[in-house]
């Protein structure tokens, strides 16, 4: 199978349906609409952002059969998988770690497939996404760049890139599962009697303090929504002195586009909108992704986040809700560790040697971590 392989400088440059029919269905990160949204708003795109597209894709007799996101990294913000300590040890060695390679959705920290092959037969599938992951070393060696790296992918397609040379490195993420619960008083009758009478606690003083939340998708949810949850979102950048990555256009863009799949959980007192969770919708996962609150309700953050998400899940009959990075205290509610991977090529030799003894103590350090939490943490019942 002859393959031409090109560089795109903006998601623009392909139409919806051509991009959309080799992307997952059920990844709602990986739609034409989430990802172009994320640059006709100017979250990426620009010098300031730190993400320049450099899509690829694979045509065969100019029809796109493979596709790869794509961006040029001029920092590590946004990510969600650490590199800022191997970027100071090769600058302190001489070198430039940035700018850098990487295959990511922007400010997502939701696994999803990153070599998008559609429904291609496995031999052909397993040739596209080797022509993607070439396309990318050689994309990088053309422009003398330090690095490459693949996050958040799924793990089936970490073998394939070790067979290529790649690294891959783990990571921890807390999720919680659906096992066929009737209802939430089903998922809390699996728990500990301790953890259970915390959730339930937790609720209670949420209700008490006249709070009301919604939940709101589709037609729903009104651009008034959208204003209003944007205020929230830069209340908690403020709260944690970090940078707004996401502008208030990229949340009516996505409002505009993708509303059937967002949930937005929204609180209100008194007849006024505090506070919010943004989720998205796939197949058989919802995606916790921001919060904000202008008002400090305790326990707020975990009804809004973590139970309203539960309770979606279970009457939608989703199987998963991932909640985002990070986040011990998610375990006591339900939300169990699993590993998340991602994939590294390193340019330089003694680089790349340094930074696979790097990988191999972290990843005995991860698998210890998961063991742990899992004896000494679990909220579930025993047997």
């Amino acid at each position: 199978m002859a393959l031409e392989v090109q560089a795109l400088g903006e998601l623009a440059e392909v139409s919806p349906q051509q991009w959309d029919a080799i992307a997952p269905a059920d990844n709602p990160f990986l739609h034409y609409h989430f990802l172009n949204g994320l640059e006709q708003s100017g979250c990426v795109g620009t010098p300031q952002s730190g993400w320049i597209p450099r899509h690829i894709v694979v045509k065969d007799n100019d029809q796109i059969i493979g596709a790869l996101p794509l961006y040029e990294k001029y920092d590590s913000y946004g990510e969600y998988i650490f590199d800022h300590s191997w970027a100071n040890a090769f600058t302190r060695a001489g070198g430039s770690y940035y700018p850098k390679m990487l295959s990511a959705v922007p400010f997502t920290p939701a696994t999803g497939p990153r070599f998008l092959v559609g429904d291609a037969a496995p031999d052909r599938a397993a040739q596209l996404r080797a022509a993607l992951a070439d396309g990318m070393v050689q994309y990088l060696e053309r422009l003398d760049l330090s690095s490459a790296h693949v996050n958040f992918l799924p793990e089936n397609d970490t073998a394939p890139l070790a067979g290529l040379g790649w690294m891959i490195r783990s990571s921890i993420q807390f999720h919680w599962q659906n096992d066929d619960y009737a209802d939430f008083d089903g998922f809390l009758a699996a728990l500990s009697s301790r953890k259970r009478k915390n959730i339930r606690k937790e609720r209670r003083t949420v209700e008490q303090s006249g709070v009301r939340l919604l939940r709101l998708t589709g037609d729903d949810i009104t651009s008034g929504h959208i204003d209003h949850f944007y205020r929230f979102y830069l209340s908690t950048i403020d709260r944690k002195w970090g940078g707004a990555y996401l502008t208030e256009g990229v949340f009516h863009e996505l409002h505009k586009t993708m509303a059937d799949r967002m949930l937005l959980v929204m609180a209100e007192l008194e007849g006024r909108i505090i506070g919010g969770a943004l989720n998205f919708i796939g197949e058989d996962t919802l995606f916790g992704r921001n919060w904000g609150a202008e008002i400090d309700i305790p326990c707020l953050h975990f009804e809004a986040c973590y139970y309203q998400a539960i309770e979606f899940a279970i009457e939608q009959g989703l199987k998963t809700v991932e909640a985002g990075a990070q986040g011990f205290h998610k375990v006591q509610r339900g939300y169990l560790p699993v590993t998340t991977y991602s994939a590294h090529w390193i340019e330089h030799d003694g680089f790349r040697a340094a930074v696979a003894r790097y990988l191999e103590g972290e990843r005995r350090g991860i698998t210890d971590e998961v063991n742990a939490i899992e004896m000494q943490a679990n909220p579930f019942r025993k047997g």
